[in-house]
């Protein structure tokens, strides 16, 4: 995996400040750890400490340095997989149930963010899943047929009303999903760690996991410069687990293809062109081979993405087409720069599902968001909490051994070049 550069990310840049936290320097006991500062960790923090359960997390750098401080922010319903294709690879009982779960994911979401009064640009307007061509309107018009099996509040609009509720034209129709929406996503990371600050969880930044060891019927974890001894471990850091190299915990970090993406924001757009683009601030993402997403910030910012890293040497093909882009879809969009840009990883799985693991005894695992972590990391991050306080059937989601991806490297290499030469040609006519 290629080194992490300093990129200036607008999530960084607009996010409430993230409370107080620090390194753990000493020792402590709690009934549960947690490996990871995002989505998952936090939620699972957040609803253990709200059922009085003693938990902690260790967060290798800080709250949010993962997928949960890169990723576009759109709240989506659901997996990426079609509601029927999830069924046949799981099992109606068990897909059907995950099928519910997280297409109410969004509506935690917002729960929480009114709960606790999470200040994150949270928009509920729906998300909008833009056709490129007749094979893209022939793909959105079956998720449609299919999702209102189980009675989604989804639509089909017209290329002309795509065309009204984006300000883009060139799309043959787009599917509407109202249980979806917008937030910041860095903004909702770290209200979540205020909240389960708030219920009683600490948090440690900077505090790596170094080392992991069984002692009885508890583990002693070596972090930063201290140890948690707990009953229970919950390691959730997704796309990042390369984190624990040094631990025993790694292997599921072997069935995660990194799908690289990367954004680009522009400066505030005029009054004037922004409530051209995007009236009703749903977010958006197309059904092309390589895939593109935008949407504006509560700053009139238009916020550019899609597949490819930003590295020292792909950064000017992304940059350039990403400018294109916009020009493209946004005739009138007139002058303007581009102020921030960021990428980051997508743990992409073989069937497109998340996977539940339980790497040791008492040690549980969830991965695999493939491109949607922001509801399913925090659907599964309760669900975590739940099973390991002992509900049964807690997580609408079975065990799994973790089966590595003998060719997650070439297919991570292929995304980087095959997105960046495509980006070098598109848009250019």
């Amino acid at each position: 995996m290629a080194a992490e550069r300093s990129l200036p990310n607008l999530w960084h840049a607009t996010a409430p400040a993230a409370p107080g936290t620090g390194p753990l320097t000493g020792d402590i006991r709690v009934d549960v750890a947690i490996i990871g500062g995002g989505f998952t960790g936090l939620s699972a923090a957040l609803h253990l400490a709200q059922k009085g359960v003693t938990v902690a997390i260790a967060e290798a750098k800080m709250i949010g340095f993962g997928g949960s401080g890169r990723n576009v922010g759109l709240v989506n319903a659901g997996m990426w997989t079609k509601p029927e294709d999830l069924i046949a690879t799981l099992g109606a009982d068990v897909g059907k149930r995950l099928l519910t779960e997280l297409g109410d994911g969004p509506s935690l979401v917002y729960q929480l963010v009114e709960q606790h009064g999470i200040a994150c640009e949270a928009v509920r307007n729906g998300t909008l899943h833009l056709a490129v061509g007749a094979e893209g309107l022939k793909d959105i018009q079956d998720r449609e047929r299919q999702w209102k099996t189980f009675g989604a509040p989804v639509e089909v609009v017209s290329a002309d009303r795509a065309k009204s509720l984006t300000g883009a034209a060139g799309f043959a129709g787009a599917l509407l999903d109202r249980r979806a929406g917008t937030i910041q996503p860095l903004a909702y990371a770290r209200g979540l760690a205020r909240a389960a600050l708030a219920a009683g969880a600490p948090i440690y930044t900077e505090t790596p996991l170094r080392s992991a060891e069984r002692k009885g019927d508890l583990w002693k974890l070596t972090v930063g410069g201290g140890t948690i001894t707990a009953k229970s471990v919950i390691v959730a850091t997704n796309a990042y687990g390369d984190m624990l190299a040094q631990t025993p915990w790694t292997s599921y970090t072997q069935e995660l293809t990194i799908l690289p993406y990367f954004q680009f924001a522009t400066n505030p757009l005029s009054d004037n062109i922004a409530r051209t683009i995007l009236p009703e601030r749903q977010g958006c993402w197309d059904t092309g081979l390589v895939m593109t997403s935008f949407r504006m910030d509560q700053q009139n910012r238009l916020i550019f993405g899609s597949v490819g890293r930003l590295d020292a040497l792909a950064e000017g093909t992304h940059r350039a087409f990403a400018e294109r882009s916009l020009r493209k879809l946004f005739p009138a969009l007139g002058n303007f720069r581009f102020e921030y840009w960021w990428d980051g990883r997508i743990g992409m799985t073989t069937n497109n599902l998340p996977q539940m693991h339980v790497m040791a005894p008492n040690v549980f695992s969830v991965s695999g968001y493939n491109g949607r972590g922001i509801a399913p990391g925090t659907v599964f991050g309760r669900a975590l909490a739940n099973h390991v306080m002992g509900e049964p059937n807690a997580l609408p989601l079975a065990e799994t051994p973790v089966t590595p991806d003998p060719l997650r490297g070439v297919k991570s290499a292929f995304y980087h070049a095959g997105a960046q030469a495509k980006h070098f040609i598109d848009r250019r006519f």
